[in-house]
């Protein structure tokens, strides 16, 4: 029986799926060798997981000789915008402002990182955004 298809990825899908964007289609031994960078994982426990994901459709996989190859089924722009519009609608009630100040309190970004906001902020306004 397949499993329900979740709105958005649990953070240990979400480490997958980061990991399938960079890299691109790749075996579970891939994705495994990447995570455990990070912190040590058992191979069945991501492929349990992987598999949960295919199930879910947030992942699509095709047999390439005796091992499946993996790729996230949404782009990383989707699927990420569609987590901050969740958590803007849900939590800041659908005020930008709110959310980009509570951003800004909670990340205190460095000079470099504002001047990056200040120029996101300026594309989007000559792209007629307001």
């Amino acid at each position: 029986m397949a499993r329900p298809k979740e709105e958005h990825p649990t953070s240990a899908e979400l480490e997958v799926l980061k990991v399938l964007w960079q890299r691109g289609p790749s075996t579970v031994r891939d994705v495994l060798e990447e995570l455990n960078t990070v912190r040590p994982r058992a191979y069945t426990s991501v492929m349990s997981l992987m598999n949960v994901m295919a199930d879910k459709g947030q992942l699509v996989r095709r047999e390439e000789g005796r091992a499946f190859v993996y790729a996230p089924a949404c782009e990383r722009e989707e699927t990420l915008g569609g987590m901050v519009a969740d958590l803007l609608g849900r939590a800041f009630e659908g005020s930008a402002s709110q959310l980009v100040a509570h951003l800004l309190d909670q990340s205190r970004p460095d000079s470099g990182e504002l001047d990056e906001i200040r120029k996101a902020i300026q594309q989007y306004k000559q792209q007629g955004r307001q």
